[in-house]
C-alpha cells in the first residue's frame, strides 16, 4: 500500500456522455502491478467519471457483487472503494435504493485568492447574491480585527456565493472605509480581491484560520441545508505590501459541497 495522498488530476472535465449505459468493465482499468491499492484505483476512476459528467448526480451504481464480478475484483475491494467515495461526499448509500452519485464537492486550494477566482478557474460560473453592502460606524471589535484602533467607519459586505445556481458559502467581509466603493453589480460579477487589485491595492499575505460548526436556522435557509448540518468556517485577515490590514473575512461553507486542499512539504533538514 502506498501512503501518498490521493491525487484526482487524472480525470479530465468532459461534457455529459449521452451513451445509454456507463459500463464499469469498459471504463475502469485496474493494474495489479501498480503500487496504488486496487480499491483506490477503482475509487480514483469512479471519481473521474463523476467529475467528468459520465456519472451524473442521481446515477445508481451496480451492486457491489455486480461491480466485483465485472471488474474481476473481490467484494471487499469494491466495498472499500465505494466507502472511500461515500466519505468524500460523492456517493451515498440509500436503503432499498442502493448506491447513488450525489453532487460533487468544490475542492479549493489554500492560497491568497478569493473563492470567486477559484470557482472561475474551475469553470464553475460563480455568482453572488449581495445581502449587505454598506458603510457603517466601526465598533471597537471590528476596529481591532482590522488592526486600526482609531478607525471610524467600515464597509461591511455580506454575500451568498453560488456556483451552477447552487449556494456554497455565506461571505462576511469588513474593510476600512475608502479602500473601494463597489456597487452591488460589481460584487455580483467579480471577486473582492479582484476589486481590491483593480483599485491599486497590492495584496501581500494573510492569516487564516479554518474550523467547523453546525448550521443555524439562518445558515440552513441561506445555504439550502438542514439546521445542524456540518459547515466549514474560515476567518482571514489580509494584508497589503505595507503591512496594513485591507480586509477581514468571516465565512461559512457547506461541508457537503466544499473542501479545502492543503499541500504539505517536508521541513526536515
Amino acid at each position: 500500500m502506498t501512503s501518498s495522498q490521493p491525487r484526482w488530476c487524472t480525470g479530465r472535465l468532459r461534457t455529459v456522455n449521452t451513451s445509454p449505459v456507463w459500463d464499469p468493465a469498459r471504463e475502469i482499468v485496474v493494474d495489479p502491478d501498480s503500487p496504488e491499492p486496487r480499491y483506490f484505483q477503482v475509487a480514483r476512476q469512479l471519481h473521474a467519471a463523476i467529475e467528468g459528467g459520465r456519472l451524473p448526480a442521481g446515477t445508481r451504481l451496480a451492486t457491489e457483487l455486480d461491480l466485483a464480478a465485472s471488474l474481476r475484483l473481490s467484494r471487499p475491494t469494491i466495498r472499500q472503494a465505494i466507502q472511500f467515495l461515500v466519505n468524500q461526499g460523492l456517493l451515498v448509500r440509500k436503503r432499498g435504493v442502493g448506491t447513488q452519485v450525489v453532487r460533487t464537492k468544490v475542492a479549493r486550494p489554500l492560497r491568497l485568492s478569493s473563492l470567486f477566482d477559484d470557482l472561475a478557474g474551475l469553470g464553475a460560473s460563480p455568482r453572488s447574491q449581495v445581502l449587505v453592502n454598506q458603510v457603517e460606524p466601526a465598533d471597537a471589535d471590528t476596529a481591532a480585527l482590522l488592526e486600526a484602533p482609531g478607525l471610524a467607519r467600515v464597509r461591511r459586505l455580506r454575500r451568498i456565493r453560488s456556483a451552477g445556481g447552487e449556494p456554497l458559502a455565506v461571505m462576511n467581509n469588513y474593510l476600512p472605509d475608502g479602500l473601494v466603493d463597489p456597487a452591488d453589480e460589481d460584487l455580483r460579477d467579480h471577486g473582492l480581491y479582484q476589486l481590491l487589485r483593480s483599485a491599486g491595492l497590492r495584496l501581500h499575505s494573510a492569516q487564516q484560520e479554518i474550523g467547523a460548526r453546525l448550521a443555524t436556522a439562518e445558515d440552513a435557509a441561506l445555504l439550502h441545508e438542514q439546521p445542524g448540518a456540518a459547515l466549514l468556517t474560515m476567518q482571514r485577515t489580509t494584508y497589503d505590501e505595507t503591512g496594513r490590514v485591507v480586509e477581514y473575512g468571516r465565512h461559512v461553507y457547506r461541508a457537503s459541497r466544499y473542501s479545502f486542499n492543503l499541500s504539505l512539504t517536508n521541513g526536515l533538514r
